[in-house]
């Protein structure tokens, strides 16, 4: 856990770095543009409602599919209708939310349901 607190904080500094490079106007390559794009999409993922903060087992899964790059194709209008289906399915269909606060690590088969999950998501209910 403290490792992927660790990713996240350095992936979101190298992100506002770029970002305020990026204000300059110059041209980016295809890995900043790419930094950029993840980077905003994890920090739209950040912004919670206030006074409903999200339980750490949802917002656990909601930065693994950020920093993991799956979001990458939503537009940012999108991000908080996919987390509402993300944590729909992952709720009710998985039941595997409620599961999480036992598990010490993930193994790879639910790793990948994860990444299926998402795909389910953006293609059938984001339309992407």
């Amino acid at each position: 856990m403290k490792q992927a607190v660790g990713s996240l904080k350095l992936r979101l500094a190298d992100y506002r770095e770029v970002q305020a490079f990026a204000q300059f106007g110059s041209d980016l390559d295809a890995a900043t543009q790419l930094q950029l794009k993840t980077g905003a999409r994890l920090v739209e993922l950040l912004k919670q409602k206030q006074f409903v903060p999200l339980e750490v087992e949802k917002q656990i899964m909601l930065m693994f599919a950020g920093n993991q790059g799956l979001l990458n194709n939503l537009e940012l209008d999108q991000i908080a209708l996919f987390e509402e289906e993300y944590l729909n399915v992952l709720d009710g269909q998985y039941a595997f939310l409620s599961n999480l606060k036992n598990i010490k690590k993930l193994n790879e088969e639910e790793l990948l349901g994860f990444y299926s999950a998402c795909r389910v998501i953006m293609k059938n209910r984001l339309g992407i």
